[in-house]
């Protein structure tokens, strides 16, 4: 299994969609030290078209019809094509610098030597290949400054296509990203507009107020985050294990916990809590440790007045669960779950200006955002939802993909974060109907504890 990298074209849009150079301002969620990152994902596409009608723009080939819908997406996106550089007012945030020529989005060609079916449709493939590795670029974070975009296509021998992409988290977040994409996909079929048009405005939608103040208690919140440095201690070998959950199993889980405690979770928090658990308890980690369960949540609706629709920035806030070890790996789940269900309520519009005011106050404070990202534990496990993101309709003119692989590791402070993902089109004819999966990034030498604790709830929601 082999991928050959064949070229790279820079995608321009057809036409400069303005006149003069000019900065755009990012918001000050973008601009955290934490969002510093890259993040990856590859879309797989089956060949098998007999049911699905031919791309209405005419084009078989994907690599042009994902290259016309990106350039004439570029008119509505062109911040994808721009650079970003330190603000000279306040070296600390971020801008982007837009030039009406010559800015563009490189589009890898590459071509695979095997079919999608022998990689098992990249769903659950084994880590030690490192093929997967391969259908994206791994850029470091200066190239990431320079192209905050940079996208992937690689034709495989069957026919079938992937579609990796690399995105400079400054820019977005998955709901942004995916907000692009649903852009490109639309024009790439023909579509004579996009259906949702994007808004920028981002230091007057999540700039600091003025003054800036603290008003809901939040500075531990903040203090508390975890930068991943990757210093410090000997690299551990991370690797990837996939779990396929059932709707009856999420039922019978969380019917389970209702008849313990009386409450009913969503999803998210009690197989969040049951696979945190279960990593913890396969870690090894002493009893005595503290541990944090990270995630984010989406605050277009939360804040006042909400995030307008096309509103393409960051628009998540990390929020942190602390236990001690040995409460999480001895305490039932229903706890841990009302732990994590709890801490939603505390993300107001109050708590969203306070932490961007925070932000503003340390930056002018101490010539730098260090205070505000102190790690608060060394065991940061991250949990993000892509369920609902819209990934599994995701249409070049070939269907909706078979499989989406987030790749990112650095995430909400962790090296090791779970990703809940739907299935999308039948997985290369596995035929998986109804539940999700969950991509679990754990420790090499966790992986065997790590399934035997898994194994407790398969088998009907022992040890809740």
């Amino acid at each position: 299994m082999r991928v050959e990298i064949r070229g790279t074209s820079i995608v321009l849009p057809p036409t400069p969609p303005f006149n003069e150079p000019h900065a755009l301002p990012l918001s000050h969620l973008d601009s955290h030290p934490n969002l510093r990152v890259a993040f990856r994902y590859v879309r797989a596409f089956s060949s098998r078209r007999e049911h699905i009608p031919p791309p209405e723009s005419g084009h078989i080939d994907p690599l042009v019809a994902i290259s016309n819908g990106l350039s004439a997406a570029l008119i509505h996106y062109y911040p994808f094509a721009a650079t970003l550089r330190p603000c000279p007012n306040d070296p600390r945030r971020l801008e982007l610098f837009s030039s009406p020529s010559g800015q563009g989005v490189p589009l890898i060609h590459a071509a695979a030597n095997c079919t999608l079916e022998s990689v098992e449709y990249l769903d659950g493939l084994e880590e030690s290949t490192g093929f997967v590795e391969q259908l994206a670029a791994d850029p470091t974070l200066d190239q990431m400054m320079i192209n905050p975009c940079i996208l992937q296509v690689t034709i495989f021998k069957c026919g079938g296509f992937t579609l990796g992409a690399t995105i400079n988290h400054a820019m977005c977040d998955g709901a942004g990203a995916t907000q692009f994409f649903w852009a490109i996909s639309e024009l790439s079929r023909g579509a004579g507009k996009v259906s949702v048009e994007p808004v920028w405005d981002r230091a007057a939608l999540l700039g600091p107020r003025d003054p800036p103040r603290v008003v809901a208690p939040i500075e531990e919140e903040v203090r508390g985050q975890a930068m991943v440095t990757g210093e410090g201690g000997a690299a551990k070998v991370v690797v990837r294990e996939w779990v396929h959950v059932g709707d009856d199993l999420v039922e019978m889980l969380k019917a389970g916990l209702v008849e313990k405690c009386g409450v009913r979770f969503t999803t998210f928090e009690a197989l969040g809590a049951f696979i945190w658990r279960a990593k913890v308890r396969a870690s090894g980690i002493p009893v005595d440790d503290r541990v944090t369960f990270s995630y984010s949540i989406n605050i277009t609706k939360i804040v006042k007045p909400p995030l307008p629709v096309g509103y393409w920035g960051n628009c998540c806030v990390p929020v942190y669960v602390d236990l001690i070890a040995s409460e999480l790996v001895n305490g039932p789940i229903w706890q841990t779950a009302n732990r994590i269900r709890d801490s939603k309520t505390r993300v107001t519009d109050e708590y969203v200006r306070s932490y961007i005011d925070l932000h503003e106050l340390t930056s002018l404070k101490d010539g730098g955002a260090a205070g505000a990202t102190k790690g608060r534990s060394g065991h940061v496990s991250g949990f993000t939802d892509w369920r609902h993101l819209g990934h599994s309709k995701l249409d070049f003119g070939w269907g909706g993909p078979v499989s989406v692989v987030p790749l990112t590791r650095n995430i909400l402070g962790s090296e090791e974060p779970c990703f809940f993902l739907p299935y999308s089109a039948p997985s290369g004819g596995k035929g998986r109907r109804g539940g999700f999966k969950v991509l679990v990034n754990l420790p090499e030498g966790s992986v065997t504890r790590f399934r035997e604790e898994m194994e407790k709830l398969f088998k009907r929601g022992c040890g809740l």
